[in-house]
């Protein structure tokens, strides 16, 4: 696990404290299984479109006085999830040649582990944050690999905007590149929050039982035809096919995953019901589609000039917890407002 980064040398100042912010994203084409666990390599790839409104702000300095790093995550003290950033801290070191320990914190605007990719932001402004205080000037590319060894969907949340994960071979091809700019498309991802409660099944041990659906390998034949076909229709900023395909996607990869085995079944009742209710919306004239991540919250897809109706349908339904609404937005990027 080599990254090509031999022309960056650290900065002998390590006393600088970075803070970066970093947004989550939210899959059109997605994928489910990896070719290579230890490297997160996806099985396919990926379309992506950034979003405004669901983000991660990390702050992080290597401090000589630390005898250990010192991590705090939002809402999230667990050891696992601790272990997992100083993995990553331990990735960085590694690669700016120090020893130092670090001061960690992180803080989401949105729950976590309820299937919005706060792995996505979290492991982006991570690596962001980590690097620039190690000393590192990673490009673009680099520190999307380097995100997607922390999470994989992290790698997607570094570039601005809409969004292509490379699969590639090994870990040095396998990144993420911006398709687009944010102003690129009107579209607006308003996300409607079902449940707080974290899935008892977390998506990295989901993705292991992606091989045992029958329908796993049909899947992967028809990925990158649906791949050119999601880049046609967003440069072309078609919405009635974009939609189509993004609303299909999503319950072919949940398909996948309920005829795995053992079956996995993210989908709460209010999920279904909100399925339902959006294509009988589109029926009566309110254009928009829905897209599900590995998890129980929906995600509704529509044009900017009918936002107002799509945020007024979900405000009736008793069950909607909150409602956020997102554009498409730049990706992880360095910001002056620290958390300590």
């Amino acid at each position: 696990m080599v990254l090509l980064l031999k022309h960056n040398m650290p900065n002998p100042r390590m006393d600088m404290k970075k803070t970066a912010q970093a947004p989550s994203n939210i899959a059109f084409v997605k994928y489910w299984g990896k070719k290579d666990e230890k490297l997160r390599l996806p099985a396919n790839a990926n379309i992506s479109m950034n979003l405004s409104n669901l983000n991660t702000v990390t702050t992080v300095e290597f401090d000589p006085s630390l005898k250990t790093d010192a991590v705090s995550i939002t809402d999230n003290q667990e050891e696992k999830a601790i272990s997992k950033v100083v993995r990553h801290l331990d990735r960085i070191r590694n690669v700016a040649h120090i020893s130092l320990y670090a001061k960690v914190i992180s803080r989401n605007n949105f729950p976590s582990s309820t299937g919005l990719s706060s792995s996505a932001s979290s492991f982006a402004a991570l690596t962001l944050a980590a690097s620039c205080s190690a000393g590192l000037s990673l490009n673009e590319k680099e520190l999307s690999i380097m995100a997607r060894l922390g999470s994989g969907s992290a790698c997607r949340s570094i570039p601005d905007g809409f969004t292509e994960w490379l699969e590639g071979e090994d870990t040095n091809s396998s990144y993420a590149v911006s398709l687009l700019p944010a102003s690129h498309f009107d579209i607006v991802d308003i996300v409607a929050i079902v449940s707080n409660e974290k899935k008892e099944i977390p998506t990295t041990e989901g993705h292991a039982l992606a091989q045992t659906s029958p329908f796993y390998q049909t899947r992967l034949t028809h990925i990158k035809s649906k791949i050119i076909q999601c880049k046609k229709f967003l440069h072309k900023k078609n919405f009635t096919a974009l939609g189509e395909l993004i609303e299909k996607e999503a319950l072919e990869m949940h398909a996948i995953m309920i005829t795995s085995s053992p079956p996995l079944i993210y989908w709460l009742p209010t999920t279904v019901s909100l399925m339902k209710q959006v294509q009988t919306w589109r029926k009566t004239g309110l254009e928009c589609y829905f897209t599900i991540n590995t998890g129980q919250d929906i995600h509704i897809i529509c044009r900017s000039k009918d936002k107002e109706r799509v945020k007024e349908k979900l405000q009736s339904i008793k069950e909607v917890k909150r409602i956020i609404v997102n554009i498409a937005s730049k990706g992880a990027h360095l910001i002056s407002d620290h958390l300590f």
